[in-house]
């Protein structure tokens, strides 16, 4: 399944970027993100809860970032076991560019996976909740990076 999508930052392409890089800021921003912990600079470990339709799973999985051209953007290649509710895998590229309208521009376009019960749901269902999760993430992200005082109320939830 192919997901593509932009998404105006209300924030320079430098603090967007910081953003991108903040672990507390993408465990605060990712709907179900329980735990993400920097294993290196590259590599991250993470624990989600999602339901996708009848499907309720907690994913314990690896996300590592390459390619990082800050601050233009990166690679993310990511994998996640949910027991019986089966796996995910997903590759994406992440570019940030100046927002005619101000602010910065985010575009994204992945690839992903999916295996065992969620596979079986259908790729309709996995593809709206992905684009549900996508739109959560973003309010999220946008209101985190529109001033610092959010930025931390954003990391402390």
């Amino acid at each position: 399944m192919e997901f593509t999508g932009s998404q105006t930052i209300a924030a320079t392409r430098e603090q967007v970027w910081e953003g991108l890089n903040d672990p507390a800021v993408l465990q605060a921003c990712v709907p179900g993100c329980e735990e993400f912990i920097g294993e290196s600079d590259e590599a991250y470990k993470a624990v989600v809860v999602a339901k996708v339709g009848p499907v309720k799973a907690r994913f314990k999985g690896t996300l590592v970032i390459s390619d990082r051209d800050g601050p233009n953007g990166y690679k993310i290649l990511g994998q996640g076991e949910g027991g019986i509710a089966g796996f995910g895998k997903m590759n994406a590229k992440v570019t940030l560019t100046e927002a005619e309208e101000g602010g910065t521009l985010l575009t994204y376009v992945a690839d992903a996976q999916v295996g065992g019960k969620l596979a079986q749901i259908g790729s309709r269902l996995v593809t709206s909740v992905a684009n549900k999760l996508a739109a959560e993430f973003f309010t999220r992200f946008n209101a985190a990076m529109s001033t610092p005082a959010n930025a931390d109320a954003v990391a402390s939830k």
